[in-house]
């Protein structure tokens, strides 16, 4: 860690809760707020929750800010997990006794919906002396201290890594702590990134270097997880845009396609938009795939999506096999990206409370 950067920003930081001790105070009131809310639960209490309680529960979460209409993620969440096992799931999580490490990777094996962000976010305020929130903007924050082997994809947020970036935090805090500011927990060196180094690594990020050193995966494993990273991001992408985006679909007899946007028109019918990715191998199957969704006539176009490389592939094998005005095709890198984008134009939209949330 480039300790003189990280001295640099505690001493701005100082600096401007001094100049500015009302705004500082409003913005950790708030989070102070937040952290008592979520340790006023026991794991009991979490697992007599009822849905409604639940679903207040997971609302306030600031990795929810994305979503506008919150209950319908919920919902998903319960009926994609059991109401009962994602409670019991959530519950070894935070009040566990086995190690983080396992802990953290038992429950993103068992659950489907909830991911790095918002499970740290959760660990956070039940134990802020030992854990921290683990998102984007902390891998942005660690590249910026020059801190290195930060996760670029998903399946890169193991356990191990986790307790590795909260070992980090601890530092972080000790170093604020013998700045003179107050005693600081890892939820508050969170709002101290997110303020001061945040913004420095946004004007800064041509000069970060590599996240991690290898761009591709290096084996199987790896490879069907970074499938099913850009698949689930897809999804999202599709349901931030108002589509309704499904994986794995039956697009027609002997096709089941890895995502689809779908848009009713009225009482006219839908349209329909196919993504088959390609994270390694042979390409046979997604060109098949793709084939036989074209046969759909509700299908306006399909999208191959992989890297660079096996697009240029899929192109020059699918000429006089697919229908070319309707074949896309998308970087997977561009996905991600397009993904983080969009996250953070529907958390600032979202901040603003435009449209209220119904029952």
């Amino acid at each position: 860690m480039d300790t003189q950067k990280l001295n640099y920003a505690i001493t701005e930081f100082s600096k401007k809760k001094k100049a500015n001790a009302a705004y500082y105070k409003e913005n950790w009131l708030e989070r102070k707020e937040r952290k008592d809310y979520y340790q006023s639960f026991t794991k009991d209490k979490l697992l007599n929750m009822t849905e409604d309680e639940f679903l207040e529960y997971i609302s306030k979460l600031w990795s929810m800010l994305i979503w506008g209409n919150k209950k319908y993620v919920v919902d998903k969440l319960i009926a994609d997990n059991g109401f009962a096992t994602l409670k019991k799931q959530l519950a070894d999580l935070l009040y566990g006794t086995n190690s983080i490490e396992n802990r953290w990777d038992l429950f993103l094996k068992s659950i489907k919906g909830m991911g790095p962000a918002t499970i740290s976010e959760l660990l956070t305020y039940a134990n802020p002396q030992e854990y921290v929130i683990f998102n984007k903007t902390t891998i942005l924050c660690y590249g910026y201290l020059d801190i290195p082997d930060m996760p670029k994809y998903n399946y890169q947020y193991t356990g191990k890594k986790y307790a590795e970036v909260c070992a980090i935090a601890k530092e972080i805090a000790l170093q604020l702590k013998k700045s003179g500011a107050e005693d600081y927990d890892l939820l508050a060196v969170d709002y101290f990134m997110w303020d001061e180094i945040l913004p420095l690594a946004e004007k800064n990020t041509s000069k970060i270097p590599a996240i991690i050193e290898e761009e591709k995966p290096v084996t199987a494993k790896d490879s069907k997880s970074l499938h099913d990273e850009i698949k689930e991001k897809l999804v999202a992408i599709g349901e931030l845009l108002g589509f309704d985006s499904r994986s794995e679909v039956k697009i027609m007899t002997g096709a089941v396609v890895d995502a689809v946007w779908e848009a009713k028109i009225g009482n006219m019918g839908k349209a329909i938009y196919v993504f088959e990715v390609q994270s390694k191998g042979s390409i046979d199957s997604l060109i098949l795939n793709l084939k036989k969704a074209q046969s759909n006539a509700a299908v306006q176009a399909v999208v191959a999506v992989a890297d660079e490389e096996q697009l240029a592939k899929i192109i020059r094998e699918s000429k006089g096999v697919i229908d070319e005005n309707s074949l896309r095709t998308w970087d997977s890198e561009d996905v991600l990206s397009v993904y983080d984008a969009l996250v953070r134009v529907h958390e600032s939209i979202n901040k603003l409370a435009l449209v209220p949330e119904s029952f």
